[in-house]
């Protein structure tokens, strides 16, 4: 199998893994360890409509991503895609899920209380209460579009074709 050079946009994409880790850690509190249940092949259908548990999977992909975009780690292009792709759903989904959360967690009455008592200059109660900023916002899609690019780049790199990346 040839070997080729990683592409600078997936050495790039290290930082993103990195702050996408962060990002998705403080969204949904995930905790710095997390039990699956190997039990049987079903026990999964409750744990996997659980998002704190979808984002903590996809947490550990990021993890592995992290480690093939270092500099030096041996890997090929179809794993790198793979990873990436296994990535695309949750990261979709990630900032909509979180809104979703802190909607339900917010005490609207309060909220819309103090809409009243601010002539309403708090314009978001439910992305305020929660944290969440747009810049936030804006930070996870622009890291999550490194991905993008990376996994672009090593298509490109590789004419589509497995290859090793060094």
């Amino acid at each position: 199998m040839e070997e080729i050079a990683k592409p600078h946009e997936l050495l790039a994409a290290r930082r993103s893994t990195a702050e996408l880790f962060r990002l998705l850690r403080a969204w949904f509190d995930v905790s710095d360890q997390v039990t699956l249940d190997l039990r049987a092949v079903d026990s999964a259908v409750e744990e996997l409509g659980n998002p704190q548990l979808v984002i903590a999977m996809a947490m550990r992909k990021l993890q592995a991503l992290h480690l093939l975009t270092t500099p030096g780690v041996r890997t090929t292009t179809d794993v790198v895609l793979t990873v990436i792709q296994d990535l695309e759903r949750a990261l979709l989904q990630a900032p909509n899920m979180h809104l979703k959360q802190a909607a339900a967690a917010t005490d609207w009455d309060a909220a819309l209380a103090s809409l009243d008592e601010s002539d309403g200059a708090e314009a978001e109660p439910a992305a305020q209460s929660s944290g969440l900023r747009a810049d936030e916002i804006a930070d996870f899609r622009r890291h999550h579009a490194a991905l993008h690019e990376a996994a672009r780049a090593v298509l490109h790199v590789s004419d589509g074709e497995i290859r090793t990346l060094r």
